[in-house]
């Protein structure tokens, strides 16, 4: 008997699994332009082929600076929001597992025993009554047959759920890589512009030395001399305000990483990071369709069609089993005994009649479905956006990087043959000034540029859902 049960229940169990009343789920149609956008912002990026997709490059791969691939080691080994995304997703899978147990009947053994006195004339006894009774029992406690689908539905959802959290960790992985890179480059371009400013304080009080050195002979005017010396204490706040923010990069990153960063691999500046590998969006647009992002809300997605399932099954009866199989004796000693078996079997089925809950139920599921559906659509137009931004930036910043060289080339000219008519009286100071101010800031402006092309590349990388590790 026990085999033809077991043999019952396993065909039940096989002939569930494929009832479900949840909708047949269709990928909605990406509400984004095909292609990505042209123009002249884009000219230099916009079509090009792509041999490799962005997700499918290894960051190991893209970032190719040794030390920062050192940095992000130690960030996805530490970092404690990646760490808490990761239980997260454990939580969620122990959570499916739960829900998908409910598809299986619930087996437990059960040993009891009673004594009972029952006093004389209670029971229409003339004398005092002892019963004894033992039991040993496997059995189905409550067990519904899921005929509808309503657990399955529920299953479902469940699983969606904990894909979604999957691809949740993921998306968290690539923001940090990409975080972690960004603060890296700004790091080094804080170095750099701190270097700058130290050789620009070194100039400035070379020149105000020399201009003293000029005043105290009578060669040079007292206003000369103050020029100079508002050019060496600007020049000192400058270097106190980047070992300042080179502090505050520091702190950025070690919190990113989860642990102090040594100075061995940190970086010195920005013209020693070795760039970054050049990637492309290629087309369609619909790549985007695989970030882990926009997979995370696709999977909502598809857990809000499977809520709707159990909504609907609810209007439908509910049949549960409920069995056991064992044996039972007055005496301790006879329960193994033959004839003392026993069993026992009690289906129940619920019939719903009037419960305005379930439609009440079923229309929120519906509305549910609905928001999802567009918080999806969001997701891939805000993902659009994100790249098409990152597309035109990298369009135009070698432009602005080669004008800007042009600048800092022809500045630096001009305060040469400022600074030599000065020094043989043909021009006043002010024209060196002026050229010292300019010269100083089309520097500065050149690391700008250089940072925002590293930077830009990082972001694309990360748009284009690199970064992630299955």
């Amino acid at each position: 008997m026990i085999k033809n049960l077991f043999l019952l229940i396993i065909g039940i169990v096989i002939f569930l699994e494929g009832c479900t009343l949840a909708p047949k789920y269709m990928r909605p149609e990406a509400p984004i332009p095909t292609n990505w956008p042209s123009g002249p912002a884009y000219k230099e990026s916009a079509g090009k082929p792509i041999e490799v997709q962005a997700a499918n490059i290894p960051w190991r791969d893209f970032f190719l600076d040794e030390r920062l691939q050192k940095v992000i080691d130690l960030t996805l080994a530490n970092n404690r929001d990646l760490r808490l995304a990761a239980l997260n997703v454990e939580r969620v899978r122990a959570l499916y597992r739960i829900q998908r147990a409910e598809l299986l009947p619930t087996v437990n053994a059960s040993v009891s025993g009673s004594k009972q006195r029952i006093p004389a004339n209670v029971m229409g006894f003339p004398g005092p009554l002892t019963i004894e009774r033992y039991d040993v029992n496997l059995g189905i406690s409550s067990w519904e047959l899921d005929f509808f689908g309503r657990i399955r539905s529920l299953k479902d959802a469940a699983l969606q759920q904990y894909l979604s959290t999957e691809q949740a960790h993921r998306s968290t992985q690539i923001s940090l890589i990409a975080e972690v890179a960004n603060t890296y480059l700004i790091l080094a371009a804080d170095k750099e512009n701190l270097k700058l400013a130290n050789s620009t304080l070194e100039t400035q009080q070379a020149t105000y030395d020399l201009i003293k050195r000029r005043y105290e002979v009578g060669l040079a005017s007292e206003l000369d001399l103050r020029r100079a010396q508002t050019q060496v204490d600007t020049a000192r706040g400058a270097v106190a305000r980047y070992i300042q923010l080179v502090a505050q990069s520091e702190n950025v990153l070690n919190l990113l990483v989860g642990s102090p960063v040594s100075e061995e691999i940190l970086p010195k500046e920005l013209s020693s990071v070795t760039e970054m590998k050049d990637i492309s969006p290629g087309l369609p647009s619909d790549v985007l369709l695989n970030r882990p992002d926009i997979l995370a809300a696709e999977h909502a997605l598809k857990a809000s069609n499977a809520d709707i399932g159990a909504a609907r099954a609810a209007f439908f009866p509910r049949i549960s089993l409920t069995g056991a199989i064992g044996t039972a004796s007055d005496e301790l000693s006879g329960l193994f005994k033959s004839g003392s078996d026993s069993w026992s079997f009690a289906p129940q089925i619920i019939m719903p009649i009037f419960d305005a809950r379930t439609w009440s139920a079923l229309k929120a599921s519906k509305i549910d479905r609905k928001i999802v559906l567009t918080q999806y659509e969001k997701a891939i137009q805000t993902a659009f956006r994100e790249v098409a931004d990152a597309l035109a930036i990298r369009g135009t910043v070698d432009q602005q990087v080669s004008a800007q060289e042009s600048l800092v080339g022809a500045v630096s000219e001009t305060h040469r043959l400022a600074d030599a008519r000065y020094t043989k009286g043909i021009d006043s100071y002010l024209n060196v000034l002026d050229a010292q101010r300019s010269l100083y800031g089309a520097q500065q402006g050149l690391i700008a540029v250089r940072l925002s092309r590293l930077t830009n590349l990082v972001t694309l990388y990360k748009v284009l859902g690199g970064g992630a590790e299955e």
